[in-house]
């Protein structure tokens, strides 16, 4: 039925505002953060000229080359964030093509990162990866480990702390996935009585369970696959 990317997104706006809705929030509680890893600048383009501007890559390098292509190719002022793992040696590189960033999952990258982003002038938004589950393959701060860490990542000059971001453990439906969105929400709000500072952030939900994160609090969902199509990673 949905042919074009632009279709798509169009649909996935439909289905995030269905979900605001269910939930009693507003029809832009979440912003939808279109995940354009691996796909062409070209690409990219056809979403662009649909009237979104944000996106998402999971490699510096890659993201290295499309930005800048993707900028001879249109006009408007689009908003870049990182969704993948972030290297430390990768952290200069990534502040000179990202606005946000949402993995950094340790106070030691924190700290580098603010060093850096001091050097250069900037200051990223970051939201802090959690792995709620504790899986070994999956980067993350360990929810105590987080609350440890807390007042010296406050402390940091150079990064903005806007919330909290979690990939959950591969689910069979998306109901499965909701009660990691509802410990993230729940985690979310502990550190904020902790700190007595608000983290509007939660960055949770991807192209199969966007609809439940929303409806468990999510302020951003990153969606690729239902826009763009299955990816081909040969």
């Amino acid at each position: 039925m949905f042919n074009g990317a632009s279709e798509r997104l169009l649909e996935v706006r439909r289905l995030m505002g269905r979900a605001a809705a269910r939930s009693g929030r507003a029809d832009d509680a979440c912003e939808l953060l279109v995940v354009s890893k691996t796909w062409p600048a070209a690409k990219v383009a056809e979403v662009v000229s649909a009237g979104h501007l944000c996106f998402g890559e999971n490699k510096v390098q890659e993201a290295a080359g499309k930005i800048p292509a993707l900028s001879s190719m249109v006009t408007e002022d689009l908003h870049w964030h990182l969704i993948g793992h972030l290297q430390r040696n990768k952290v200069r590189k990534a502040l000179g093509l990202f606005d946000t960033l949402h993995s950094i999952d340790s106070i030691k990258l924190a700290r580098y990162t603010s060093n850096i982003a001091g050097e250069l002038g900037k200051k990223p938004n970051v939201y802090l990866q959690v792995d709620l589950a504790g899986e070994e393959r999956k980067n993350g701060y360990a929810a105590d480990a987080l609350r440890r860490d807390l007042d010296d990542l406050l402390s940091l000059e150079n990064v903005s702390i806007i919330g909290l971001m979690c990939i959950p453990p591969a689910a069979t439906t998306p109901e499965d996935a909701r009660p990691w969105f509802a410990q993230l929400r729940e985690l979310r709000d502990d550190l904020e009585v902790r700190a007595g500072v608000l983290f509007p952030g939660l960055s949770m939900g991807m192209s199969g369970d966007f609809e439940v994160a929303i409806e468990e609090g999510s302020t951003i969902v990153r969606v690729g696959s239902a826009i763009f199509g299955q990816r081909d990673y040969t």
